[in-house]
């Protein structure tokens, strides 16, 4: 098992370093920065009650902050962290480029401060399934009996992870394309593209810029590029990245798999990557059914985060393990209830087409209950291939009728039912008209393929409404 490359140790005191955004990973940066004796500002776009009260904070401790200009560039700067959420094209980053200036992100940072013998990362990126891929990879490696976290995009910091008392011996580490964008140094032993689908374009600026960012990840890998065989822009990837001599691509697939790929043999999941004359011979990992819940991008995620574990030297029984221990994170084709015969799923967190085609592929027939925020995006090709599976379709939210265009194009044939309503109820009316829809042995699936924030505060306050009208309905037994 590999070791943790170490950057070379800089010296932060009296460094000038501007943190560009208050937030999530820029008020625990700037902390950091300043214990560390840099001389940091903060400045913000933003001036309202609650920036002012976290300046305050942070104040208090010798940090200072600039609210309200978040363009200008405080003069002596040597370095700029910015937070994930900050654009490319912002000012502020068109004056430190001309001023000479690096950028670096919270997880570019995060890499720089990890001390002597640090524990490996094992990364993973993708439009969908990064967090349940990486919560997965972390059981694995804990079946194994080695010390790890689930860290990174998923809502554990790396910097407390790098920095904090505990020991590990691996880290399974989410990253996004934000992230990945301003982390030009950091180095994976082994990292996955779980896919690549149209995503963020507003931020990126274009697919293209959408994917080098990804690509990223696999920069200086050591010993393994993990992608998806049935998404060829991620094998791409993998072709145009420098790695270490040595280091391999990794194939993972839903089919039977070839040499140097991880796949699906009679129900079971099996490696021939990871094992000797692998022209010839394959290791049964685990079976389908160890993967829960068993459908088809679930196990894409299973195969991804067993060929990372294995690329780091886990056995197989561990992999079978973890699996078997691993539980989704609610709002993740959740399984709610069964009522009147009707499977009722929730996976609110399917919040683009990529996402609900992936979900609607599990079920066969569905009433399918979708809309919100389209941020941008086009459904008809969604539509095209999830038609023969639709018994209905309710929709819901602000950019509703452009599901329902695509469905009168595609599958005109389907009944929908419009719900004109954004208010608290309109979960509810959603899904006593799916349950009108549904017959037994269908499911009702929530997978909106669009943002909640035009109805609800974020995916999982969806989630939860969804399946609060559900169990409504199993106590009226009206369905």
């Amino acid at each position: 098992m590999g070791s943790g490359q170490v950057t070379e140790r800089l010296d932060w005191n009296g460094k000038k370093v501007t943190v560009a955004g208050l937030g999530v990973s820029g008020i625990p940066a700037a902390r950091v920065l300043h214990g560390l004796g840099a001389r940091v500002t903060v400045v913000n776009d933003g001036d309202d009650e609650r920036s002012r009260a976290q300046a305050a904070a942070l104040e208090a401790e010798g940090v200072t902050v600039r609210l309200g200009d978040g363009a200008t560039l405080p003069s002596g700067t040597e370095l700029i962290v910015t937070t994930p959420g900050w654009q490319p094209d912002k000012p502020l980053f068109a004056a430190a480029a001309e001023a000479g200036v690096e950028v670096w992100g919270d997880v570019e940072l995060a890499w720089r401060l990890r001390g002597p013998g640090a524990a490996p990362w094992l990364a993973v990126t993708g439009t969908n399934g990064k967090t349940t891929t990486v919560r997965m990879l972390a059981s694995i490696l804990e079946a194994a009996g080695l010390r790890t976290a689930a860290v990174g995009n998923i809502g554990v910091s790396l910097l407390d992870a790098v920095l904090g008392e505990e020991e590990y011996d691996v880290l399974a580490v989410e990253l996004s394309s934000y992230q990945l964008h301003w982390a030009p140094s950091v180095r994976a032993h082994s990292a996955a593209v779980l896919n690549l689908a149209p995503d963020h374009l507003d931020w990126h600026g274009s697919m293209e810029a959408y994917a080098a960012d990804k690509g990223r990840i696999y920069e200086g890998n050591r010993v393994a590029c993990v992608y998806n065989v049935a998404d060829g822009a991620t094998e791409d990837l993998v072709r145009e990245a420098d790695v270490e001599e040595g280091c391999r691509a990794i194939g993972f697939t839903l089919g039977t798999p070839g040499p140097s790929e991880l796949g699906v043999v009679e129900g079971l999941l099996v490696d021939r990557a990871f094992v000797e004359n692998r022209r010839e011979n394959a290791q049964e990992l685990a079976e389908v059914s160890d993967v829960q819940p068993p459908a088809p991008h679930n196990i894409a995620n299973a195969l991804a985060a067993a060929a990372l574990a294995r690329a780091f030297g886990v056995d197989a029984k561990a992999v079978r393990d973890g699996l078997k221990a691993f539980r989704p994170d609610p709002h993740r084709i959740e399984l709610v209830e069964e009522v009147g015969g009707v499977t009722y799923v929730d996976d609110s967190k399917a919040t683009n087409t990529h996402a609900a085609e992936a979900s609607l592929a599990a079920y066969d027939p569905i009433v399918w209950i979708a809309g919100g925020l389209a941020k941008g995006a086009t459904f008809d090709e969604l539509v095209q291939k999830s038609a023969k599976r639709l018994r209905g379709a309710v929709l819901i939210g602000a950019d509703r009728a452009l599901i329902r265009e695509a469905l009168a194009r595609h599958a005109p044939e389907v009944p929908v039912v419009d719900l004109d309503r954004t208010d608290t109820g309109a979960m509810s009316e959603a899904v006593r008209e799916a349950a009108r829809l549904a017959r037994p042995g269908d499911t009702v699936l929530l997978a909106p393929a669009c943002a909640s924030m035009d109805m609800f505060t974020n995916y999982n306050k969806r989630g939860e409404a969804f399946a609060d009208a559900v169990r409504a309905l199993a106590a009226t037994g009206d369905a």
